[in-house]
């Protein structure tokens, strides 16, 4: 099995930023590509989420409910995502798409213990920024997971 880039993202954000350059990589290193995407709410404020759903639900309000669990990807960004698996497909890189009900920094971890043909790690830009992930993490996480993490940052343009 050929080596890979893992590239780390949330689910229900845009996912695809910072996409073209994990896959500009991927093709210069002659690497496979593993999207990984992981949940931004930590597992906490999800069960916040599934209390506030139930009483919504007990209440008779079904489509606040609903809308609570919604947060998963939606039909656009689901047709973005198969429209660049065919474009990386064409292109030659093989790309492997996996889901996690993780935050970022678990799913990171829990990946590399279970697939040891990871050669990078990169971290999207909205995983990065806003703090979304805290620089203790981000210094745990380089500490432990014995390879190059690779930071992006959100591209400013001037007008």
């Amino acid at each position: 099995m050929r080596k890979q880039l893992l590239f780390v993202t949330y689910e229900n954000e845009d996912f695809d930023e910072g996409l073209s350059y994990a896959v500009d990589l991927a093709r210069a290193m002659k690497e496979d590509l593993t999207i990984l995407m992981a949940h931004k709410k930590s597992l906490a404020r999800r069960l916040e989420d599934i209390m506030s759903a139930v009483t919504f639900a007990e209440s008779g309000e079904h489509e606040t409910a609903r809308k609570i669990f919604s947060d998963k990807m939606d039909a656009v960004s689901r047709t973005k995502l198969n429209q660049f698996l065919e474009q990386c497909q064409n292109e030659g890189i093989v790309t492997r798409v996996y889901t996690v009900a993780l935050d970022a920094i678990s799913a990171i971890k829990d990946f590399l213990k279970e697939k040891n043909t990871v050669d990078m790690v990169l971290l999207s830009p909205s995983v990065t920024d806003n703090g979304s992930i805290t620089s203790s993490d981000l210094q745990k996480l380089v500490r432990t997971a014995s390879r190059p993490i690779v930071t992006m940052a959100r591209q400013i343009y001037a007008a």
